[in-house]
C-alpha cells in the first residue's frame, strides 16, 4: 500500500512542477514514506534523515516531509526531536501535500497534517490521473481497520474501515490497464471487508475480469472473519483471479486468536480453506505467524506448527511478537527472548522445508508466466507465475509484457529459473 501511495503522491506534486528523480543529491524535496508495523520504524526515520544532512550538508536543504503511518503515530514527537524535518503528514492527509509543499517553500514553517479524511483524500485522487505505467500494479480498494487486533496498530494509524466507491476503483483500474498494466493487484488492510452500497469484493472480481487486456487479479491483505461465501465462489469461477490466496491467521492456536482478540477460531479458519479448495482443487496458500505472543505456551507453539503442516503454505512471514506502542498488546509480559528465537527457528525451519519440497517439485514443469521487466539491461527476463513465484529466463526476443510458458529448469528459495517454450500446455502442477 505504501507503494501505491508513493506513486499517487508522485501523480500529485507533478501539479506542482515536481519530478521524479533517482538520484537524492537532486532533490529539491525528499518524501519518506514510512510504515509503524514492525519495531524500530521511528528508528529507522531519524536514521534516513540523517543520511539527508549528510547528504546536503553543503547544499541548500531539501523540503523534508515525513509521511505515512510513523507520521500519523508519532508527528509531534518527530517535528520536535528532528528540526531538519519539515512536515509530516499522516496517510488520510497527503492529498494535502501540494499545499504542505507550497506553504513550506513560501513561509518556511513546520506542518503536522496527520487528520483523518480519507473521504476527501479519495475525492481529490480522483481528479489526478493515476499514471503508474507497470506491468504489474498495485490498487488500494479499501483502508483501515475496526478488528483492533490486540498486537496492530493499524486502526490507530490508517483509522476505521473505508472502502472507495465502486465506480471509481473500476475507472482507475482501466486507466491503469490503458497504461500499460496487465496485472493488478487490489489492497486494502482488510480487504475483503470491502463493502460499497452492497457491493462486496467479490463483485469487484467479477467486473474486473470483464477488462479487456486484464490478464490476472490479486488481492491482499484479507482477514479470515471477512471470508464470506460469495467471495469463496468467485474464486471457482474468476479465471482471471489467481490462485495464490494471501490469508494471515497469526496462529495455530484457538487459545492465542483468543488473546489476539482475532475473532476466529483455527476451525473456522480450516473451513474456509477446505471451502476454497473444493471451489479451486489447484488454489495455494501463503500467512503470517506471530511466534511467541505473551502468553503462548509450548504446546500453543506446536499447534502453530502442526497448522503449518497441515495447510502446507507455499509461503509464510513469520516474526517474534513486537509490541507496538499505544497497543493493548504493548503491556504484556513478553516470552524470554531466547525462547522466543528458538522458537522462530524451529517454525522457519519447518516453513522453508515446506517451501523447499514444493519449489522441487515445480522443477520439469511447465508454468505460466506474465513477465514484467528485462533485469539489468541483460538478456534475463523476470515474472511471476500464477502462484506469484519469482521466475527468470534468458531470451533474445522483449518479453516485458508478455505472457509465455515457461519450463522451469532448477530453482533456489526464492527464485525459478528456466526457458521460454512454444507449445502451450496447462499449468498442471499445482494441482
Amino acid at each position: 500500500m505504501n507503494e501505491y501511495d508513493s506513486n499517487r503522491i508522485l501523480d500529485l506534486t507533478k501539479k506542482i512542477n515536481y519530478t521524479l528523480t533517482i538520484n537524492i543529491k537532486d532533490s529539491d524535496c525528499y518524501v519518506l514514506n514510512t510504515c509503524h508495523i514492525r519495531e524500530k520504524a521511528t528508528d529507522k526515520v531519524y536514521h534516513e534523515v540523517g543520511r539527508v544532512k549528510k547528504e546536503f550538508r553543503y547544499k541548500k536543504k531539501p523540503i523534508v516531509l515525513i509521511v505515512g503511518c510513523v507520521a500519523q503515530a508519532e508527528g509531534e514527537v518527530l517535528l520536535k526531536k528532528e528540526k531538519y524535518i519539515d512536515a509530516v503528514v499522516g496517510p488520510q492527509s497527503y492529498h494535502q501535500i501540494n499545499k504542505i509543499i507550497l506553504d513550506i517553500e513560501n513561509k518556511n514553517t513546520k506542518i503536522n497534517s496527520t487528520e483523518f479524511e480519507v473521504i476527501e483524500k479519495f475525492d481529490q485522487l480522483n481528479l489526478v490521473k493515476n499514471s503508474n505505467s507497470k506491468i504489474s500494479s498495485f490498487l488500494t480498494i479499501q483502508e483501515g481497520c475496526d478488528k483492533f487486533c490486540k498486537f496492530c496498530v493499524v486502526p490507530y494509524t490508517r483509522g476505521p474501515e473505508y472502502s472507495r466507491s465502486y465506480p471509481e476503483i473500476i475507472s482507475e483500474a482501466k486507466q491503469l490497464v490503458d497504461n500499460g498494466s496487465q496485472e493488478i493487484i487490489l489492497l486494502g488492510q482488510n480487504v475483503n471487508a470491502y463493502n460499497f452500497k452492497n457491493k462486496r469484493l467479490s463483485d469487484l472480481l467479477y467486473s474486473l475480469s470483464e477488462i479487456k487486456n486484464l490478464e490476472r487479479i490479486r488481492y491482499t491483505t484479507s482477514h479470515p472473519k471477512d471470508f464470506t461465501d460469495d467471495l469463496i465462489e468467485a474464486h471457482g469461477e474468476c479465471k482471471k483471479l489467481m490462485p495464490l490466496l494471501h490469508l494471515p491467521v497469526q496462529s495455530g492456536s484457538t487459545k492465542i486468536l483468543h488473546n489476539m482478540n482475532r475473532n476466529h477460531t483455527i476451525e473456522e479458519y480450516l473451513e474456509i480453506i477446505d471451502k476454497l479448495k473444493e471451489k479451486k482443487s489447484s488454489i495455494k496458500f501463503s500467512s503470517d505467524f506471530i511466534i511467541a505472543y505473551p502468553g503462548e505456551t509450548n504446546d500453543d507453539f506446536e499447534k502453530t506448527v502442526s497448522l503449518m503442516k497441515q495447510v502446507d503454505f507455499i509461503n509464510s512471514y513469520s516474526f517474534i511478537f513486537s509490541a507496538r506502542p499505544g497497543t493493548p498488546a504493548a503491556n504484556l509480559k513478553k516470552i524470554d527472548e531466547k525462547i522466543a528465537k528458538e522458537r522462530l527457528t524451529i517454525f522457519q525451519r519447518v516453513a522453508d522445508e515446506i517451501k523447499k519440497k514444493y519449489r522441487n517439485k515445480l522443477v520439469n514443469s511447465i508454468t505460466n508466466v506474465l513477465f514484467e521487466n528485462n533485469a539489468r539491461s541483460t538478456d534475463k527476463y523476470f515474472g511471476r507465475d500464477e502462484y506469484f513465484n519469482s521466475v527468470i529466463v534468458n531470451s533474445n526476443e522483449n518479453l516485458a509484457g508478455k505472457i509465455r510458458n515457461v519450463k522451469i529448469d532448477s530453482c533456489n528459495q526464492n527464485t525459478l529459473f528456466g526457458k521460454v517454450i512454444l507449445e502451450s500446455k496447462p499449468n498442471e502442477y499445482a494441482a
